[in-house]
């Protein structure tokens, strides 16, 4: 991935099921009370998308707004308690040109939820303060793995509240 500071945290999550990973990202959704940045890798079809329709539910996405991934138009832009910005680098052969010329760095550092699938395209140090999750396929057909890496206090903060170890009630704190 684009890091190269350490790590605050790690977290392994596993889902049995396309609606257990939706559930997942709209637990996410419903802990963050400022704005954040996920950065979401994984192989086609390991659940990225999947992931981002339960964060925006999470989120207050009105049901009526259909999430899709933005594999065409790069970025999609959906209201809620805290605005959802769903970016999908998968067709980009240079990230660093794209975050400059459509804008990105303002997306990344602006006030809303932004979750950037194929992350991995980005040039490294954007977003210092981010929560990656890697997807990969289990063993039985539905089942995912998220591997969850916090870099800033706000995503340690939000990978501690995702932990069903350690999991308190409430919100994750400003970035």
């Amino acid at each position: 991935m684009v890091a190269r500071e350490a790590p605050l945290g790690r977290l392994r999550l596993a889902t049995g099921s396309a609606a257990e990973t939706r559930a997942v990202g709209a637990r996410c959704g419903r802990l963050l009370a400022a704005p954040a940045a996920l950065f979401l890798s994984g192989d086609l079809g390991s659940g990225k998308t999947v992931f981002v329709q339960g964060l925006a539910r999470g989120l207050g996405v009105p049901e009526t707004w259909v999430v899709a991934s933005p594999t065409f138009t790069l970025v999609n832009e959906y209201p809620g308690r805290l605005r959802l910005f769903h970016i999908d680098l998968y067709r980009l052969v240079d990230g660093g040109a794209a975050v400059a010329e459509l804008g990105l760095d303002e997306i990344l550092d602006g006030p809303g939820v932004v979750a950037v699938e194929w992350a991995e395209k980005l040039p490294p140090g954007e977003a210092r303060g981010r929560l990656e999750i890697r997807f990969a396929l289990g063993a039985g057909e539905n089942e995912r793995t998220l591997d969850l890496t916090a870099y800033g206090q706000a995503a340690l903060s939000l990978l501690k509240a995702l932990d069903p170890q350690t999991a308190e009630k409430g919100s994750c704190p400003e970035r």
